[in-house]
Parts: structure tokens; sequence; C-alpha cells
């Protein structure tokens, strides 16, 4: 299928899509190959060896660390969903992809982001218990109630990411059928949309504002909570822990979503799109790669784990 021009426009809606990610680079364009691969290496190894350990080791049989292990597994769900794709188009020149293949790809990454949210809850959620109602933990926050909350979370998300890619699909692609991107982003493909989008690109707009705006409230109001009991009842060696644990999934929550604002922040500027596409990039694998580190360093009973493995 021969690419048209962005600026003509075909009678006829586009049903494939050939992506072309940085498309600045066109010497040497192979090499972009080993950034993605050695990013999902690191993404793999350090994730799967800390789902491992959690799951074998007796002593992080708790709710708190099962949460750590179901948003290592978002990590790779989300990060496999995009770059195994990636590589091929790069090495292989299989950059091809069906709607129906585009609109999959978009509805899983973002169902995964928005569950990585859901996930973040929980957490401060699991976090909450443990120190306003630290008698009940263990009654209140069963593993039922845990594996109940995030089927209700996931399939929530899943309802929520459904009107975008429902409106996206009814969208006749009559210009250009190259996405300039390395992922099928919900704003790239409708840029390529005939007539007016800018409604159906609201829509996009609203679902994230509205569940972004949910979370950070629901964060911050249960933070606020665990903070002032933690300063006003915990003390010594309690209270140390505490906040040292608090400040782990904060600071995993602060990463999370100033990598999401800056990536939104680029689609809306007028910036190069190998730029563009180098916050995508950085949105959807950087906080995968570091989330192994910030728990496996600053979370005690993993480290020690790590380290016995290690020495074993």
């Amino acid at each position: 299928m021969d690419l048209l021009p962005e600026n003509e426009t075909s009678p006829v809606s586009h049903t494939e899509f050939v992506l072309r990610g940085f498309p600045g680079v066109s010497a040497f364009r192979e090499l972009l190959a080993i950034p993605f691969l050695s990013v999902y290496m690191l993404i793999l190894a350090g994730n799967l060896i800390i789902i491992y350990r959690i799951c074998v080791e007796k002593s992080l049989q708790s709710p708190m660390y099962h949460l750590i292990a179901l948003l290592f597994a978002v990590n790779i769900s989300c990060t496999t969903a995009i770059v195994p794709n990636t590589l091929m188009a790069l090495l292989c020149g299989l950059d091809r992809i069906s709607l129906g293949g585009c609109l999959f790809q978009m509805f899983f990454m973002y169902t995964m982001v928005m569950f990585e949210s859901d996930v973040l809850l929980l957490m401060a959620l699991d976090r909450y218990v443990a120190i306003c109602r630290p008698l009940r933990y263990h009654d209140i926050l069963t593993n039922r109630l845990l594996l109940q909350l995030s089927i209700v979370g996931f399939v929530e998300c899943s309802l929520l990411v459904s009107p975008i890619i429902i409106v996206a699909s009814r969208v006749d692609f009559c210009f250009s059928n190259l996405i300039l991107d390395f992922a099928c982003e919900n704003m790239v493909l409708l840029n390529l949309g005939c007539g007016n989008m800018h409604g159906i690109q609201i829509v996009g707009l609203m679902v994230r504002i509205l569940v972004t705006a949910m979370d950070i409230t629901l964060l911050l109001v249960s933070y606020t909570s665990i903070l002032y009991t933690a300063m006003n009842i915990v003390t010594g060696k309690a209270r140390h822990k505490t906040l040292h644990t608090c400040g782990t999934h904060l600071s995993v929550v602060v990463l999370n979503y100033s990598c999401g604002l800056l990536s939104s922040i680029a689609y809306r500027m007028p910036i190069s799109i190998d730029l563009q596409n180098l916050t995508s990039a950085i949105y959807y694998l950087f906080p995968a790669t570091i989330h192994p580190l910030i728990y496996g360093y600053r979370v005690q009973e993993i480290r020690t784990c790590l380290i016995k493995s290690w020495h074993r």
C-alpha cells in the first residue's frame, strides 16, 4: 500500500497503517533497537526477579508485597504491548499494523496505565489500614478482598478506555496512513482522520483528566490521613518505618504522574515529533525500569531477601 502525503485526501478510509517512530532518524535507523532492547531487558529482569522473590519468600507474604508484585506485573504487561512490536519494526521492517491491531494496542496500553494508578490507590489503602486500623489490618485487607478490588479496578479501567476506542474506530482515516510514533497513540492516530477531530480528541482528554483528578484526590486524602496518624499516634522506630514506607510509595506516585504530565504536555506543544516520541517512551518505559530499583533498595524486607538470594 502506498503512503499518501499528509496534505492529500482519499475517499477510502485506511485500514492499515505504518508505525514510524522517531522519523527524524533515517540513517542507521536499526541502531534505535539497542536502547529499546536494553531497557526492555532491564524491565523484564528487574520486575521478574522481585515478583519471584515475593512469590517464594514466606516473609513477603502480606498484602503490601502482593500489591508490589501486581504493580510489577502491570509494568511488564504494558511494556510488552509496545516494545516487541517496536523492535520488529526497527530490525525486520515489520512496521505495518491493521486498524484493529492499532486500536487493540491502544486499548491495552491505556487500560494498563489506568490500572497502574488503581494499584497505587490500593497501596495507599493498604498503608491507611495498616497505620490507622492496625489491630484489624489482617481482618480487613484479606487476599480475597485485594483480588476482588483488583478485578473491579481492571474492569473499571476497561470501561473508561472503551469510549476512546469506540470513537476512534468510527473515524474515517483518509489522510496519510503513516503514524509518526512507535505506538498507537490516540492523539497521533486521530490526526490522520478526516474532518474536524477537535471534538473527538476532547473525549480522550476529558477521560484522562477525570481519571487523573479522581486518582490524585484519593491519593492525597489517603496519604494525608496516614501522615496525620503517623505524626500524632505512632512514635519512635514505628513512625520512622511508616514515613519511610509511605515515602517510597509517594516517590513512585510522583514519578508516574510526572512522566504522564510530561507526555501530555509534549503532545500539545509545537516541538519536534522525535522529541514527542521521546517523552512518550519515557512515560511508558522509564517508571517500569525504576520501580524495581526503588522498591528493591528502599524496602528493607525486599532488599534483605534479594541479598540473601544473591549470596545463595
